[in-house]
């Protein structure tokens, strides 16, 4: 009977496994730092991509670290922190 609970368990680790993957299509970019020197390219770089203001942008680039955009697919995200990089700042995706 041992050996059935076993089985048992394994099967619903399994499934739990893949509704994690299932549920990771969405993601958040997070703007972690950015070079002080370059303050000014990433504000653009976040205005180009979240239709903020030149205000708004700013403010938001001030809060480091701060959650830029929220549920975007990972080619979006991962377009967005190349940007964020070439810009001068540092991204991640969550």
């Amino acid at each position: 009977m041992e050996l059935g609970s076993a089985a048992g368990g394994g099967a619903g680790a399994g499934s739990a496994k893949v509704e994690e993957k299932k549920e990771k299509t969405a993601f958040d970019v997070k703007l972690e730092k950015f070079d002080a020197a370059a303050k000014i390219k990433v504000i653009k770089e976040v205005r180009a991509f979240t239709n903020l203001g030149l205000k708004e942008a700013k403010e938001l680039v001030e809060k480091v670290p701060v959650v830029l955009k929220q549920g975007v697919t990972k080619d979006e995200a991962n377009s967005i922190i190349e940007k964020i990089k070439a810009a001068g700042g540092s991204a991640v995706m969550e």
